[in-house]
């Protein structure tokens, strides 16, 4: 009888390490969850740097624009008090036409610092006296005596007339002009009716 040959199970033994099993194989034999972008060079588990989305592209943030600041001209001007006089009360103006405001100094019996600009006169008054009154639309009211030009002057970018300059300056300290007579003055000259509120 002829003996049959066993097969050496030395000969089919892998000299591999039994702790490597499942190092040779790949992500779908191995079960390994699949990386979408892993198309065979790069590892399993990317680390996202900052600055980068997760398919690797670089990002820059753009900068943010800076704003220029408004030119000087282009700022509302302020109308200055002699130093002489004391605006204790703070100061803000009223601005009426040259035509009304010509009638209105011949009537008053106190003025105060009148100022003209641009064919405008603007009368100084003690803070807040917009309060609770509508002044008429022919007026125009500049909290803090500030002059700002309107927009379609800086659109089209039409250079001031000249700065304001002091046309009637008062004998005593005081640099303001009554509110209420200026202001039933204005209305009358505008052909309106005064409007106030007892609760301001």
């Amino acid at each position: 009888m002829e003996r049959q040959h066993t097969p050496d199970l030395c000969e089919h033994t892998s000299t591999r390490d039994p702790r490597d099993h499942g190092a040779g194989l790949g992500p779908r034999e191995s079960g390994a969850p699949l990386d979408p972008y892993d198309h065979g060079t790069a590892p399993a588990h990317r680390a996202h740097a900052p600055g980068a989305d997760p398919c690797g592209h670089a990002f820059t943030p753009e900068p943010r624009p800076h704003l220029p600041a408004a030119p000087a001209s282009e700022r509302p001007s302020r109308l200055v008090i002699p130093a002489e006089l004391s605006p204790s009360l703070g100061y803000d103006a009223v601005g009426t036409s040259r035509e009304h405001g010509e009638r209105i100094m011949d009537c008053l019996p106190r003025v105060g610092c009148v100022f003209a600009a641009e064919g405008r006169w603007w009368w100084i008054v003690p803070s807040g006296s917009q309060i609770g009154v509508a002044w008429p639309s022919t007026t125009r009211y500049a909290i803090g005596a500030r002059l700002a030009e309107p927009s379609w002057t800086r659109a089209l970018r039409r250079p001031r007339q000249g700065r304001p300059r002091l046309i009637h300056r008062p004998a005593g300290e005081s640099p303001y002009t009554p509110p209420i007579p200026l202001y039933f003055l204005a209305c009358r000259l505008a052909g309106s009716v005064p409007r106030w509120s007892l609760g301001a």
